[in-house]
């Protein structure tokens, strides 16, 4: 690993805008998919800060390589802010269940997690939320190894 490897560059920081707006975009056609009556809280604030995360740590570290490189950095950050946000909606949706008693015991609860993801996963099989996603990344992608060519 290069020394500057680590160090904030604006290809970083265009790639976890761009990620945390496709995060918001996502979050936000996610909300007309569920039933009427789902408690959100900070699904949207979760689901941004991720994108930022994964915009900076995953899709940021992968620039300056080409613009076909770009994409695949933004379809993989895309893939670590999707696996996060499914794993820690799951979790948070296992918690509030196990505090309601639902599971008899931890071993119930980590596969009810499982059970719960599968169901977030069915979720992104819809083509709007699919497009705003894969999409998204791809052009998040193209832009930040645009920037990261332009700047560095």
């Amino acid at each position: 690993m290069r020394a500057t490897d680590s160090m904030p560059t604006i290809g970083r920081m265009v790639s976890a805008v761009g990620l945390m707006i496709v995060a918001w975009f996502a979050s936000e056609q996610t909300r007309t998919l569920m039933p009427p009556h789902t408690d959100f809280g900070y699904f949207n604030t979760v689901n941004v800060a991720l994108g930022c995360v994964c915009g900076w740590v995953v899709t940021g570290k992968r620039l300056g390589r080409g613009f076909s490189q770009g994409i695949s950095a933004g379809w993989t950050g895309l893939a670590a802010l999707v696996f996060w946000a499914i794993f820690l909606q799951a979790a948070n949706e296992m918690l509030d269940l196990s505090l309601h008693r639902r599971f008899d015991g931890p071993l119930e609860a980590i596969v009810g997690m499982f059970n719960l993801s599968l169901d977030y996963v069915k979720l992104l099989l819809d083509a709007k939320l699919a497009g705003i996603l894969v999409g998204g990344a791809a052009i998040i992608g193209l832009i930040s190894e645009l920037v990261a060519r332009r700047w560095s």
